[in-house]
């Protein structure tokens, strides 16, 4: 009988995770490193990883940092090359890297901003997905885990473009999801509420915004990046080899309001 552990295990495995300097990226660089897994983390930026890094091995985790904008096609390819060449393979990609340079009504945005955040918040999803999957395909399976947010389910005041791109992360899941079961890939996304980050920042460093949002949530506060992580575990390890197309919302029950 499979225990608990046994279930949750990531020993052996390779997990490649964008985003990963900070914030949700690097919690879950941290989660899968002790759970067993030997992570590669990335970011636009290799001081922050470096720093991530030298957390995960001081712990007693295998990490490797490895600079990359995922809005860059040549630099994604360099990316996954390395981190096969260094582990052997690729079992888990988690997409978590994400811009959104607009904040405002979406009729004032400029065509740069609508560049800059599908480039980097969904092209750059399907960059990583497509460079990875023959890997992960040749491992005889894995997982790919996309970063969504509730913001592609219902719109929020201001954040306009970054909600028609996590909406069109939502569906390319699904799309992954169907198109790679046959190599027993299971594609997953989770969709968290307002997570206090340094990218939430201007959210809950703002008293007014902060009341306001904190009230729209039933349980009356932000989550944290710890409340995601149990989540992140089960769609990366073996306990969820039966889930695929998904998307785990983990909100404190903000979508309610929206029933």
């Amino acid at each position: 009988m499979t225990t608990s552990n046994q279930l949750f295990d990531l020993t052996g495995k390779v997990a490649l995770i964008t985003g990963a300097s900070r914030g949700i990226g690097a919690a879950l660089a941290h989660t899968y490193a002790a759970a067993g897994a030997r992570v590669v983390l990335s970011s636009r930026k290799q001081d922050g990883l470096d720093a991530v890094v030298e957390e995960i091995r001081a712990a007693g985790g295998t990490a490797l940092a490895s600079a990359a904008h995922t809005g860059d096609a040549a630099a994604v390819q360099t990316l996954v090359a390395r981190t096969v060449d260094t582990f052997g393979g690729i079992d888990i990609l988690v997409n978590n890297a994400a811009t959104n340079p607009h904040f405002g009504p979406i009729l004032t945005a400029d065509e740069s901003h609508w560049d800059k955040i599908l480039d980097v918040n969904v092209k750059g999803y399907f960059r990583l997905a497509q460079a990875c999957a023959p890997h992960i395909r040749q491992r005889g399976g894995g997982k790919i885990i996309n970063i969504a947010s509730v913001a592609g389910r219902t719109p929020l005041p201001g954040m306009g473009i970054y909600c028609v791109s996590k909406a069109a992360v939502l569906m390319l899941t699904e799309v992954l999801a169907a198109e790679l079961a046959a190599d027993n890939i299971q594609v997953n996304a989770i969709a968290p509420g307002f997570i206090k980050t340094a990218f939430s920042r201007a959210i809950w460093d703002n008293p007014a915004l902060h009341d306001t949002i904190r009230n729209a949530i039933p349980q009356q506060r932000l989550g944290t990046t710890a409340e995601l992580m149990g989540v992140a575990l089960y769609l990366a390890s073996a306990a969820s080899s039966f889930t695929t197309g998904a998307t785990m919302v983990i909100d404190g029950g903000q979508l309610l309001h929206n029933v």
